[in-house]
């Protein structure tokens, strides 16, 4: 039996723009984690992820908008950094719009195959 959730609703949106471009949670999460730390290895970090992982994520993001969505410096006295563009801040802004305006709009369905939903516990 498939493990169930301790709140049921929305766990996964991805919207895909085009074969080069799309966004999901992990990469929201990554971007807010960006500009949360002001580093790529920080946010790839609290996500459990190495930073070649994290890096190739910003890679896809950046190389799928066609622009940076994440802006770097490099290392030295300042240790680099990073940051997320106005278009970075676009996107992550509209994606957790989306993520919202869907948790609301499917909320009541959601709720009512909760309420049916047979369970070990309820036998």
């Amino acid at each position: 039996m498939a493990k169930r959730s301790a709140v049921p609703g929305l766990t996964h949106l991805r919207v895909t723009f085009s074969d080069e471009f799309y966004i999901g949670p992990g990469r929201a999460d990554l971007l807010e984690g960006i500009a949360q730390t002001g580093s790529i290895s920080a946010a790839g970090k609290r996500m459990g992820m190495s930073y070649k992982r994290a890096w190739g994520l910003v890679q896809a993001l950046n190389d799928g908008w066609g622009q940076p969505l994440v802006g770097t410096s490099r290392g030295g006295a300042e240790q680099g950094g990073a940051s997320l563009t106005a278009d970075g801040d676009f996107v992550l802004g509209r994606y957790r719009a989306m993520q919202k305006a869907t948790r609301e709009a499917i909320g009541p369905d959601v709720t009512a195959i909760a309420k049916r939903l047979v369970t070990s516990d309820k036998k």
